[in-house]
């Protein structure tokens, strides 16, 4: 065989999988279609990474969170849920947790970089990692005994287990026939960095405005003029972001201080400007015969709980301490009953959040009269019970 191991999409999860599983006895191979230069030198995307504490373990764990600038990762200290134009927010504080934050905030481009930077070092101690750029797989074919992929440069690279980590549109997941539930917004995201006048706290925002969703993520001041600094994030339909994209520096941050009620005082873009499409996706099994999905090929989420690579690094926390002890124990890694129990493990972590998430997106993005007032209500309510907001609190930390 050409490899043990075999991981389509050398992303952050795929990343992460190959550094979690170096350096126990097995033969690792990473499959990804960019060339070696993109994944050298990862580009600014606009998304910043809410990351939970158990996030910041896992990562710490792999070698990844040294390799990160620390005047680049920032605090995420509270959280606050706003509905509407009423200025009344729900206070998510870390108190209600056990740390003086409840996570941290980093750039996903960085978390790249750090992820490629880890991987480099294992390969050169261990010599277990090879890497094949600028391909593609076009096939997938697995049985009781092996599986393999195809590339098209027509080269069969075979192995005893390939695990998808090539995005939740995974042409992998899709080659193997396993069917995914997607739910398409209708809505892109436009994320950026700016910096504002008024200060964050340190304390993200979620705002179901009527029309739009604004999210505010806090960032460490600008180091060029230590100004209040933020990713924001706002959810419209298509073409209401394009006519953002558009707008030159001077309309677009008098557009967005507008958005915002002017609570931030004047607005500053800082940075290039990026949508995505808002859809969510979540696969109708996790593995298959000698297959397995990690990260957004697991679960794609909506961002407004901001567990998309939160769940992806658990996805990769499961699989390793899955594959690791059966690699020890001189086991096959590709067995039924140990993909089983990792997908198992993954459904039970990530199934009741994703469903959750989708009933608020339901709640908070309707805007007929009486769903107005429920929502506002809610919150409300929501705001006086200490043991949901515990709950929640406990969530965003990931512990």
């Amino acid at each position: 065989m050409d490899a043990d191991i075999i991981i389509v999409g050398a992303g952050p999860a795929g990343l992460c999988l190959a550094k979690a599983l170096s350096g126990v006895g097995l033969r690792l191979l990473l499959v990804e279609q960019q060339e070696l230069a993109a994944l050298q030198a990862p580009a600014f995307d606009g998304r910043e990474i809410a990351l939970t504490q158990h996030s910041a373990q896992v990562m710490q764990k792999l070698g990844l969170w040294d390799l990160i600038d620390p005047q680049a990762i920032a605090p995420l200290r509270d959280a606050r849920v706003m509905n509407g134009s009423d200025a009344f927010a729900m206070v998510i504080g870390h108190e209600l947790g056990k740390r003086s934050e409840l996570g941290w905030l980093v750039s996903n481009h960085l978390i790249r970089l750090a992820a490629w930077q880890a991987v480099q070092e294992a390969t050169q101690k261990n010599q277990d990692i090879r890497l094949l750029c600028g391909v593609k797989v076009t096939g997938v074919q697995t049985d009781a005994q092996s599986a393999s992929v195809t590339l098209d440069d027509g080269r069969v690279q075979r192995a005893r287990l390939v695990v998808a980590a090539d995005s939740r549109f995974s042409s992998t997941r899709r080659m193997m026939g396993i069917s995914a539930q997607m739910h398409d917004f209708g809505k892109n995201m436009l994320v950026c960095c700016m910096t504002h006048e008024q200060p964050h706290h340190f304390a993200a925002w979620e705002w179901f405005d009527y029309g739009q969703t604004l999210a505010l993520l806090p960032m460490n001041p600008d180091p060029q003029t230590q100004a209040h600094r933020s990713s924001v994030v706002i959810t419209l339909d298509s073409r209401e972001v394009e006519r953002l994209q558009q707008l030159d520096e001077a309309a677009f941050n008098a557009q967005v201080a507008q958005r915002f009620a002017n609570r931030l005082g004047a607005m500053r873009l800082i940075s290039t400007r990026h949508a995505y499409p808002l859809v969510t996706v979540y696969p109708q099994r996790l593995v298959a015969q000698r297959f397995a999905c990690v990260g957004d090929a697991a679960v794609g989420m909506h961002p407004v709980t901001a567990h998309g690579f939160n769940f992806g690094l658990l996805s990769v926390e499961a699989l390793a301490e899955q594959l690791t002890p059966a690699q020890t124990a001189a086991a096959d890694v590709g067995a039924p009953a140990l993909l089983q129990r990792y997908e198992r493990r993954q459904l039970r972590a990530t199934l009741p959040l994703f469903w959750m998430t989708r009933l608020i997106i339901e709640i908070y993005t309707r805007e007929s009269p009486p769903v107005r007032l429920l929502r506002g209500a809610l919150l409300r309510l929501s705001d006086r019970f200490v043991p949901l907001k515990r709950s929640i609190a406990q969530s965003l930390s990931g512990l």
